[in-house]
């Protein structure tokens, strides 16, 4: 199934679940798109897209800056993945499509 479109998901941070919002597009092996939350919304970098697997960075500003490492896997309407928090870790997240 393909990752494109607009996806509700929720992060489980070592601060608490964190909602937003990801929205994808792939052409080829190359994925775009953003991240939206109540911090604004910030483009993804890196997209690539694997064999069923979708990986992507995000260089946050606010709060802090810190990098972000994500992948995930799509099963029909669902998302799930871990995204690496830089220097706080790993988080789970999970979501429905939009």
């Amino acid at each position: 199934m393909s990752i494109d479109g607009t996806w509700n998901v929720t992060l489980q941070t070592p601060m608490g679940a964190q909602t937003g919002t990801l929205t994808f597009a792939t052409d080829g092996e190359v994925l775009t798109g953003s991240m939206s939350g109540p911090q604004g919304a910030i483009d993804i970098e890196n997209g690539v897209v694997g064999d069923g697997v979708y990986t992507w960075t995000v260089n946050m500003t606010s709060p802090m800056p810190m990098t972000i490492e994500s992948s995930a896997t799509v099963e029909g309407d669902s998302i799930s993945g871990e995204s690496k928090l830089g220097p706080f870790g790993s988080a789970s997240f999970k979501g429905e499509r939009a």
